[in-house]
């Protein structure tokens, strides 16, 4: 079991840390709304009534109308600031004779379990339950709803149990009930008979849900028999927020729509994504400030060396070889650069060309 809540018992100097857990639960089988044709599960959104939009959970408020009419919002700001004084607390009120209490008022049981470090205090409140017969009345706030309740023990367990408000209990007014019906003694003494003849102890283990075990079977028949289809897949959604309402990928449903029709003409998926597109622009800019660059220093470079060769060797025609061997090169890689790049790489290109024909001018 999960705890529920965790807080103290407060009964007047003592305090026993404790944790609650619920007791009870149903064994319905659990069945799904589904459409009759394709199995499809049924579900339901959170719409305004005004616009017809779907409602995300963090715009939802809760609302009060007026007798006149008008609407009082209601906002979780506003639930803050009422008080709660029981939220971590199970206040002790009073000790009642367990009779006082009526059946009708009694709602949901939990288990009270105590900390490790509280199990005397804990054994000392049980067992003055025991000893004096009596239930303690008390106030806690479960999921921020004050509620009152009771203190019992069940075998070594202290169990709370929630009660009803004085004004959540209807009246049974009948106007039947206020006639006066005689009933005969022999009447009355043979159904009191009747009532002997089936007298017994209580014990629920021996009664069994009909309707449930019937249900079970059905469904058990049907499974046997192949009478099955396999689960209904809704459409794929891209994300949902926590009210339910889709948000979509714009970015990466488009690049995955580029990707597709890329494949299906048999070229790479990867070109012509954002990121590769981004690359490529900043390959091409690297490219043009190599390109400008080697064009505005090869004159430099080349003189350099056409004075150094020329001076240790004597041969202007072998430096002057050397510079056309270069230049195809930049003009190459120029060219390159320009197929890649639009205009404006042409338009470097075609100011690096005088600078490529001056160096190689001042080389001859």
């Amino acid at each position: 079991m999960r705890a529920i809540w965790k807080g103290a018992v407060a009964f007047g100097l003592v305090n026993v840390p404790v944790r609650l857990y619920a007791a009870t639960g149903e064994h319905e089988v659990r069945l799904h709304q589904v459409h009759r044709e394709d199995g499809g599960r049924i579900r339901y959104r959170k719409v305004c009534s005004l616009d017809g939009e779907q409602v995300e959970w963090g715009d939802i408020a809760k609302g009060y109308e007026t007798e006149d009419g008008e609407l009082v919002v209601l906002t979780d700001a506003d639930f803050d600031q009422l008080p709660l004084s029981t939220e971590r607390e199970i206040e002790v009120l009073e000790f009642v004779p367990a009779e006082q209490v009526d059946p009708i008022l009694l709602q949901k049981t939990y288990y009270l379990e105590p900390d490790r470090t509280a199990a005397k205090p804990y054994a000392l409140l049980r067992g003055a339950l025991e000893q004096t017969d009596r239930v303690a009345v008390v106030k806690v706030a479960i999921r921020q709803r004050e509620s009152m309740a009771v203190l019992r023990v069940r075998d070594k367990v202290i169990v709370l149990q929630t009660l009803l408000w004085p004004d959540e209990v209807r009246e049974a007014d009948f106007p039947v009930l206020d006639d006066d019906v005689s009933v005969r003694p022999q009447e009355l003494t043979m159904a009191s008979s009747l009532v002997e003849s089936l007298a017994a102890d209580f014990d629920p283990s021996q009664y069994e849900d009909a309707y449930v075990t019937a249900l079970e079977e059905l469904i058990a028949a049907k499974v046997s028999s192949g009478d099955t289809q396999a689960p209904a897949t809704p459409p794929e959604e891209e994300g949902a927020s926590e009210g339910g309402a889709e948000v979509v990928d714009l970015l990466a449903a488009l690049q995955r729509s580029v990707d597709k029709a890329r494949a299906a003409r048999g070229e790479d998926a990867d070109e012509g994504s954002p990121g590769a597109d981004a690359a490529s622009r900043r390959t091409a800019s690297g490219g043009r400030g190599a390109t400008s660059g080697s064009a505005k220093s090869g004159g430099t470079t080349a003189a350099a060396s056409t004075t150094k060769d020329a001076t240790k060797d004597g041969a202007k025609g072998g430096a002057k070889g050397a510079s056309a061997k270069k230049a195809p090169a930049r003009k190459a890689s120029a060219k390159a650069s320009a197929t890649k790049a639009p205009a404006k790489k042409a338009a470097d290109a075609e100011d690096a060309a005088p600078a490529r024909r001056k160096a190689r001018s001042k080389a001859s």
